[in-house]
């Protein structure tokens, strides 16, 4: 993550987290149950292209979804993306996620 961005807190909204940059927004869409939460859609508002918001936003979420003590399913591509690009998080994945295999 961007060192600029690693102060900005993670905030969890009803259906999404996010983390806000001059205004602008870079957030996921998520669905939570006891035990699992997943990713949907990773977007970040146009003006912050290009910024590295998405990337920090994702690592976020993953620190917060490990502290929870949940288990990850990334159905988001860029999230899907992330991970095999910092197989490090692998550990926090369902072992039962359809993709786990090709992360």
């Amino acid at each position: 993550m961007k060192p600029e961005f690693e102060n900005i807190p993670l905030v969890k909204a009803e259906k999404r987290f996010e983390i806000e940059v001059s205004g602008h927004y870079a957030f996921i869409d998520y669905r939570e149950t006891m035990h699992q939460i997943s990713l949907i859609h990773t977007e970040a508002d146009p003006e912050l292209t290009g910024t590295g918001a998405a990337a920090a936003v994702v690592e976020k979420t993953l620190h917060y979804i490990e502290e929870s003590g949940k288990k990850l399913l990334p159905f988001c591509p860029y999230v899907f993306a992330f991970i095999r690009k910092h197989p490090e998080w692998k550990r926090i994945v369902d072992e039962r996620f359809e993709g786990f295999n090709k992360l």
